[in-house]
């Protein structure tokens, strides 16, 4: 099969942009987007031209680097599904595709495809984490956790961090990521100590990074490749609003 790409090029966050076009020859259905786009790089570089600079790493939807706006959806619009898990199934012979990086401010482009989605880290950094000592390693049982908090603690801990929450979100709001790190802590026994600090300071740094405000429409939970609640957010919610009156 045959495909036509529209494809976003930048050099950087500073200069402007434009869609070039590529032809994507002799592909397979069987093929993953990520490895049509390595042929098409080949072909250019063969070319003497310069390759489509986009981000993967372990290709298996687990890292959340394949960060790709498909046909104006992020990671192409299918459930659950990663950009580097679509197939060229998905597609019919003679199809054009668009290829656009994440837009939002608070992740500037650095090339064409990929962007600088560092400002996750540093919301991570600011409460993202529990406080413990260090030593031997504790049972497994050693703290009991009912299995419905266990489990509700692992549906929010399966985020990869992709930010295509923030890339589909008419506001870049980044709270269902905020709202699945802050959540995968404080609902187990051993967030629950900082549970309060790890609110405030982590919704603060969001705001900080210039992400928008949260008005619920549910865009971001349509596109997370882990299906990520939006209950989640109501929960941080819950979570800030009690750390408030607290006064912490």
């Amino acid at each position: 099969m045959n495909l036509t790409l529209k494809v976003w090029r930048q050099e950087n966050a500073t200069t402007p942009g434009r869609f070039e076009t590529y032809q994507a020859r002799n592909i397979t259905p069987d093929m993953s987007f990520l490895e049509m786009l390595d042929l098409v790089n080949e072909d250019l570089l063969a070319r003497g031209q310069e390759p489509i600079a986009f981000d993967s790493d372990c290709r298996e939807g687990i890292c959340g680097m394949c960060a790709i706006v498909i046909n104006g959806a992020p990671h192409g619009g299918h459930r659950g599904t990663a950009s580097c898990q679509l197939h060229l199934r998905h597609f019919k012979d003679g199809d054009t595709i668009s290829l656009e990086p994440w837009r939002a401010k608070a992740f500037p482009v650095i090339k064409d495809l990929v962007v600088n989605r560092s400002a996750f880290d540093r919301i991570i950094q600011a409460g993202g984490f529990v406080s413990v000592n260090t030593g031997g390693t504790p049972d497994a049982n050693a703290i009991p956790v009912p299995k419905d908090i266990a489990d509700r603690a692992m549906d929010a801990a399966a985020c990869i961090g992709c930010g295509a929450c923030v890339a589909v979100c008419k506001n870049a709001s980044a709270m269902l990521f905020v709202a699945a790190k802050v959540s995968h802590l404080n609902l187990l026994p051993q967030g629950k100590a900082e549970k309060d600090r790890r609110v405030l300071n982590m919704v603060k740094q969001m705001d900080k990074e210039g992400f928008g405000n949260c008005t619920v429409t549910g865009s971001c939970e349509a596109v997370c490749p882990k299906e990520i609640s939006l209950s989640f957010i109501a929960k941080m919610n819950r979570d800030y609003g009690a750390a408030i009156l607290k006064g912490r």
